[in-house]
């Protein structure tokens, strides 16, 4: 089914049965409706919950014998992660459900009586007439492995955030205790670990001199080769540290505990990254994109994660009004109002793509030499960061090509392709 105007309303005939669901955590609301609209019923809840969900689908069979409708329909807001446990329970039974954007929801609650009234009952009433007129979207179902990306991807991001953390309270606590010892480790690397584990403090270091503090490591740590020199720095560093000479008891404690977590998160992000590197493999499309220069494994893990494979899109389009990347414009008469980025869709897609596309111009000719025709071309150049985003699209576009087809990256036929390259 294509996601047509058209197609859309086609779904919905005398036959069908329409039901909007407002999705919350514990207990869902329910209306049904026929092809224009009416109401068969009054909304009625949905408990989150096995006896709920089969209480729901019982409910539904009496309404398809009650009102002879042979089909359902059911669509609902994609509220959080609430919606999954539905949605995987309407699989199940193979009841077809579709997707209703949220802020056409929020902007269409005061049609029916002119109020701003809000609560379940009316939401669920607004998304099934929504429904009826064909604004909703279908949604795909990830399985196999790429199920398996997108969950990783999730945990990669959350331990990501996770470290960052930590290592801002590890910066924090090095301002008040040990603002020097930066002098000596500009990053948290094991050698830098392995000193505030054993000897956080400016006085430990003193205690001790510099061979006797890389025997330490050594010993300790497992470290073949300390960094002797960084270590004499942090030495000569503690000698006039300003750092604060209260509290240094739970100080120690403080800075052993986060360091601990730091190396945790640190061993829990290089595990799931490994394992994420694994499943990737599987996919065609990964050894396609793979063979882009300038394009990183991890940045291809994220995209596909995000996307699944690409090869399930008709056309590049639809991947870029996944990213939100389509062109919006304000006009009204003779006033022509400047295009900007809708920014209707996936912020982390978007960003990921943002970031993919600085190291690709960087080490990848056709892209580069694509970038510099943009920002000099006779007619309308754009600014650097204008170019930037076009740049974004038309790499979702050329990634596109290379799944749908099952072809390498080749820069030559890039330029061939491009006429703007070679006239």
């Amino acid at each position: 089914m294509n996601n047509t105007r058209n197609q859309r309303l086609n779904q919905v005939s005398e036959a069908t049965l329409v039901i909007g669901i407002d999705i919350a955590k514990k207990t869902h609301y329910a209306c049904a409706v026929d092809d224009r609209g009416l109401e068969l019923c009054k909304p009625f809840s949905v408990k989150q919950s096995s006896i709920g969900f089969q209480q729901f689908y019982d409910n539904l069979q009496e309404l398809l014998n009650t009102h002879q409708k042979r089909e359902i329909l059911i669509g609902f807001e994609p509220t959080g992660h609430y919606w999954m446990n539905l949605a995987a329970f309407l699989t199940t039974k193979e009841i077809r459900f579709v997707m209703v954007n949220p802020m056409h929801v929020n902007r269409s609650k005061e049609l029916d009586d002119n109020l701003q009234t809000k609560n379940d009952q009316k939401d669920a009433r607004v998304i099934a007439k929504l429904i009826t007129n064909g604004y909703f979207s279908y949604t795909r179902q990830l399985d196999g492995i790429e199920a398996e990306l997108r969950q990783g991807s999730s945990i990669r991001w959350g331990l990501k955030k996770d470290l960052v953390k930590v290592k801002n309270r590890i910066i924090r606590w090095l301002d008040r205790y040990f603002p020097e010892f930066q002098i000596a480790f500009k990053d948290l690397g094991q050698n830098a670990c392995a000193m505030l584990k054993h000897t956080p403090l400016p006085i430990d270091l003193l205690e001790k001199d510099v061979d006797d503090l890389v025997a330490l490591y050594r010993e300790k740590e497992n470290l073949k080769y300390p960094a002797k020199r960084k270590i004499e720095k942090a030495k000569k560093a503690a000698e006039y540290s300003i750092g604060l000479t209260e509290g240094t008891t739970m100080a120690r404690i403080e800075i052993n505990l986060l360091i601990a977590q730091y190396e945790l998160l640190q061993a829990q992000l290089e595990n799931v990254s490994e394992q994420l590197k694994e499943k990737a493999k599987e996919l065609t499309d990964y050894h396609h994109l793979l063979s882009v220069p300038g394009i990183g494994e991890e940045t291809i893990i994220d995209l596909l994660a995000e996307t699944g494979s690409l090869s399930h899109y008709h056309h590049p389009r639809q991947l870029i009004k996944l990213a939100g990347l389509t062109l919006r414009e304000n006009s009204s008469g003779e006033r022509k109002g400047q295009k900007q980025i809708s920014k209707r869709g996936r912020r982390k897609l978007r960003a990921l793509l943002y970031r993919a596309v600085l190291p690709l111009i960087r080490n990848n000719k056709a892209f580069f030499d694509l970038y510099q025709y943009y920002l000099t071309r006779m007619d309308n150049p754009l600014k650097k960061k204008e170019a930037l985003v076009v740049l974004c699209s038309k790499m979702l576009k050329i990634f596109h090509g290379l799944c749908r087809h099952h072809v390498n990256f080749d820069g030559e036929q890039m330029r061939r392709d491009l006429v703007i390259l070679h006239s």
